[in-house]
């Protein structure tokens, strides 16, 4: 195996746990960024760019400060630090968890040896790869989400809201470092690339197709949040078993701050259904819009619609991409060393539906090339265990109504469904059915018009929209109705509560 040598100078290597946060520097960071004045020197030039970009494509709503938490280590106890920051002043930073010399590859044809610290050069395109790859997502999200806090329920939804935004923003800088202190010359112009994307953007669109999708209002975001970001989680996940060390120790300090993301998105909605099936239950029929909800048959569609563009982010069931991956030992699978087998799969087999003349059918495959769908399966078996709460609500609330989660063929783009019409229970139809039936299961135009009419700002401490729930508690151990964000008085009048 031969390791590459054009990086910008060269990282610290582990001698055991990383340097405390640094945030005295320019670029806060445990990486002793300090040592490397080229590499640092190249990353403080980058770091306008990132300025520039979080200034005109980051949260519209000006804000003074707003009550964000901040690393201050990376250990397991007590990482946090909360206090009211201006978001310009965000302190982005650089941080990878604790090292481990004595670490080692997990799977594939390296297992058992040391793990790189340095980036193994047959390997370099596909690990540049899995990286931007990774990195493009993290502004897409932001740039989605850009004018919710327009909209936003309560000062407390827009506190968790802009929270997710700069820690999407600190893990965009998380790929960066390891672009420009691994890649050199390419890596470098691969970070230049991050920024000029824009979601959405018909030109230079971002890479994968969810983070094109316009996040219409709260409900979509919060969503989002469940589905998409558990999407990441299980990304970083896999990346957080690569024998390429310093991406494996960067993913497992983002999975520590993804875990609040999923929390606004199962919360968000749980809160949304609650608040639907209050009104349900006081009426005893369904709720509508009149009633200032959102109908629980919309809700579904949301749902629908979320899951399946997130399935789409595994890619193709079966994968010789994914296969060499692991392979090579560049990404394991979910936790990997938690597995009972030999971490090779060159003998294994699993089984895999498909369609045919009309019908879904199974056949077997090899494990090694359906390593996407092994990801999928793991993924949809925790996306169902929100389901299970949010049910929760409505039968707390003494009704018989559910929400389920649509078949995996259902409004699919990528792998074996595409090209395919699949009903939310598992049906194939033709092109006429589902063009007479899609209405009723993902959300329409005058759907999303009429969530939108609902999502009007709530601007004073303590208060909600009429379409959600009130949290039982706070952030942070701060009561519900805590100053968690400080608006400029502008902004306050314009809306009526200043």
């Amino acid at each position: 195996m031969t390791t590459t040598d054009d990086r910008i100078g060269s990282a610290p290597e582990p001698d055991g746990p990383t340097s405390p946060i640094d945030y005295s520097q320019r670029i806060p960071n445990n990486v002793n960024l300090n040592e490397n004045r080229r590499l640092q020197r190249a990353l403080e030039g980058w770091q306008p760019k990132f300025l520039d970009w979080w200034k005109n494509l980051g949260p519209q709503l000006p804000t003074k400060d707003v009550y964000l938490r901040t690393a201050v280590a990376v250990g397991r106890d007590g990482w946090a630090h909360f206090e009211h920051v201006p978001m310009e002043e965000y302190r982005w930073g650089i941080f990878l968890a604790e090292g481990n010399p004595d670490r080692t590859v997990n799977f594939g044809k390296h297992k058992g040896e040391p793990a790189w610290q340095e980036v193994p050069g047959e390997y370099r395109a596909d690990l540049m790869r899995l990286i931007v790859v990774q990195g493009d997502t993290e502004p897409a999200s932001v740039e989605q989400q850009r004018i919710l806090a327009n909209t936003a329920p309560s000062i407390y939804d827009m506190r968790n809201l802009f929270q997710v935004n700069v820690e999407e923003g600190r893990h965009l800088w998380a790929m960066v470092y390891l672009l420009h202190a691994y890649f050199g010359r390419e890596g470098r112009e691969e970070a230049e690339q991050l920024l000029k994307r824009n979601s959405g953007d018909y030109d230079n669109p971002r890479i994968l197709g969810a983070f094109n999708e316009e996040t219409t209002d709260w409900l979509q975001f919060f969503m989002f949040t469940y589905f998409t970001d558990r999407d990441g989680k299980y990304q970083l996940g896999t990346l957080k078993e690569s024998g390429f060390d310093p991406l494996a120790r960067t993913c497992e300090f983002m999975l520590k701050e993804e875990a609040h993301h999923m929390f606004v998105g199962t919360t968000g909605v749980q809160r949304t259904v609650e608040r639907t099936a209050e009104v349900m239950k006081e009426k005893g029929g369904p709720a509508t819009f009149e009633d200032g909800v959102i109908p629980l048959d919309v809700i579904q569609k949301y749902l629908n619609f979320q899951f399946s563009v997130s399935m789409d982010l595994f890619g193709s069931e079966q994968s010789t991409n994914a296969g060499n991956y692991y392979t090579s030992g560049l990404k394991g699978r979910w936790q990997e060393t938690r597995r009972k087998d030999d971490h090779t799969l060159l003998d294994d087999e699993r089984e895999m539906n498909y369609v045919e003349d009309g019908q879904i059918k199974t056949k077997t495959v090899p494990m090694i090339s359906a390593l996407n769908l092994d990801l999928r399966d793991e993924y949809v078996a925790d996306c169902e265990n929100g389901v299970r709460r949010w049910n929760q609500a409505l039968e707390d609330a003494g009704l018989e109504d559910r929400l389920y989660i649509p078949h995996e063929g259902f409004h699919r783009q990528v792998g074996v469904y595409a090209g395919h019409h699949v009903s939310p229970d598992g049906e194939v139809l033709d092109d006429a059915t589902w063009e007479s039936r899609v209405d009723e299961w993902i959300p329409s135009a005058e759907d999303r018009a009429k969530v939108a009419e609902l999502m009007v700002p709530v601007y004073e401490y303590g208060k909600f929209a009429s379409w959600i729930a009130e949290p039982p508690t706070g952030i942070n151990g701060q009561p519900v109705e805590f100053d968690y964000v400080h608006l400029y008085e502008e902004a306050l009048r314009e809306e009526g509560l200043a």
